[in-house]
C-alpha cells in the first residue's frame, strides 16, 4: 500500500481469475476521499473487472476492498454507498426522465417531499432543469449520459464509479462532458473512480492515474506524473505514445549520464540514472526537425500525417529498430516523405527508464 496513510477506500492485494485466466494480479492502492482516480489500459488489462469488484458485482478470488475503514469485500452491491454509471446509458423506456432518476428513491421509500428535491437537485447538477417529464427517445446521447449521471448521483454515493460512460459519444459531445463531469465532482465532493482506455481522457479529468497492463498497475501518479516521469516503458508508450528506444548507460557523473544507441553517443539530464541497460524516453513533441546538415543525428521521413495543429512524422533513423516519432508545429518548415533531415532534442526533454530483467 501507499505508505500509512488512512485512506476513503482502499484495495489490499486483491487477484481474481477466470478459471485458469488471470484478471487481476495482486492489486493495492488507495484514494483519498473525493479524488477523482482513473484506472488507465488496453481493453482486457483488468480495469473493469476491478471497478466491479469495487461496486460488489464481483466477489474477488483474493484480497480486500476497505471502505472508510470497513471490509466490505463481501457487502452485497445494494448496501455498499457506491453507484455505477455503465458505458452505455439505459434508461426503462415507459418512464419519463423524472422518474427514472426517482426510481432508486421509490424503491427506499423516501417520502414525496424527498424525492422531489433530490430529483431536482440532481436534474440542475447536471443541468438538465425542464427536462422532467422528457422520455429516453426525446434525448440525445448525450443528455442521455447525464440523466444516467443524475441516476447515479440522486442516491448520494460515497464513491461513484464510471465503466467508461464517454466512449459512445462523438468527440464534440465528449469534450462537452469531460467539463461537465470535472464540474460536478468539483460540486459533490464524491470521490469517482473512473475507467477508460483513452489516455487523453485520463489527463484530462483525473487527479490520479493508475495505469494497468495485464492485471498489474504499472503505475500510479499525477497526469504530469505518469506524462513527464513514466516508470515503465509500457507506460511510456501508453500515456503519450512516446519513443522508447533501448540504450546502453555508459557513465553517471555531474548531474548527467552519457548513453549510446546505435552508433549514436549523447548526454541525458539525469542524474540518478544506473549504468547498464535502459530506455531512452522520448516524446515527439521535443524532437525537432531541420536540415540534416551539421546534425550528427541523422533520419529519412518515412511517413507524415498533418492533424490539425501539428504534423506528425515518422523517421527511419539508423540504429534505432522503431520509426522514431516527432510532432512538428504546421507553421514550421515541413518535409515529404523521403526526405533527409536532421534531428535534435534537448538533453533535459527525454527520460532514462530502467530496462527491467536485463
Amino acid at each position: 500500500m501507499e505508505g500509512r496513510e488512512q485512506f476513503h477506500l482502499s484495495l489490499e492485494d486483491v487477484t481474481h481469475r477466470y478459471g485458469g485466466v488471470t484478471a487481476l494480479e495482486d492489486v493495492s492502492f488507495g484514494l483519498r476521499e473525493g479524488e477523482f482516480v482513473t484506472l488507465l489500459g488496453p481493453s482486457g488489462c483488468g480495469k473493469t473487472t476491478l471497478l466491479r469488484i469495487i461496486g460488489g458485482f464481483i466477489k474477488p478470488t483474493r484480497g480486500k476492498v476497505v471502505l472508510d475503514g470497513n471490509n466490505v469485500t463481501r457487502v452485497p452491491p445494494h448496501k455498499r454507498p457506491v453507484n455505477m454509471v455503465f458505458q452505455r446509458a439505459t434508461l426503462f423506456p415507459h418512464l419519463d426522465v423524472f422518474e427514472n432518476i426517482a426510481f432508486g428513491l421509490r424503491i427506499s421509500k423516501l417520502s414525496r417531499a424527498e424525492i422531489e428535491a433530490r430529483v431536482t437537485n440532481a436534474l440542475g447538477l447536471v443541468h438538465l432543469d425542464g427536462f422532467e417529464r422528457r422520455r429516453a427517445y426525446e434525448l440525445s446521447g448525450g443528455q442521455l449520459q447525464r440523466v444516467a449521471l443524475a441516476r447515479a448521483l440522486v442516491n448520494q454515493p460515497k464513491v461513484l464509479l464510471l465503466d467508461e460512460p464517454l466512449s459512445a459519444l462523438d468527440l464534440r459531445i465528449r469534450l462537452e462532458m469531460e467539463a461537465e463531469l470535472r464540474r460536478v465532482h468539483r460540486e459533490t465532493g464524491a470521490t469517482f473512480v473512473y475507467v477508460t482506455h483513452d489516455q487523453r481522457e485520463a489527463l484530462a479529468l483525473s487527479d490520479r492515474i493508475a495505469v494497468f497492463d495485464h492485471g498489474r498497475i504499472e503505475q500510479v501518479g499525477t497526469p504530469e506524473d505518469i506524462y513527464r516521469r513514466p516508470e515503465s516503458a509500457f507506460a511510456a508508450r501508453f500515456v503519450g505514445d512516446a519513443n522508447v528506444i533501448p540504450c546502453d548507460v555508459l557513465a553517471v557523473g555531474e548531474g548527467e549520464a552519457r548513453v549510446r544507441f546505435g552508433s549514436i553517443e549523447l548526454a541525458v539530464a539525469d542524474g540518478d540514472a544506473v549504468a547498464g541497460p535502459a530506455w531512452l524516453m522520448l516524446r515527439p513533441e521535443v524532437v525537432a526537425i531541420g536540415a540534416p546538415a551539421g546534425q550528427p543525428l541523422r533520419g529519412v521521413v518515412s511517413d507524415v500525417s498533418f492533424r490539425g495543429t501539428v504534423y506528425s512524422y515518422r523517421i527511419q533513423v539508423p540504429g534505432v529498430d522503431a520509426d522514431l516519432k516527432a510532432e512538428i508545429g504546421v507553421e514550421e518548415e515541413s518535409f515529404a516523405v523521403g526526405s533527409e533531415v536532421g534531428l535534435a532534442w534537448s538533453d533535459r526533454a527525454c527520460r532514462l527508464i530502467p530496462r527491467r530483467g536485463s
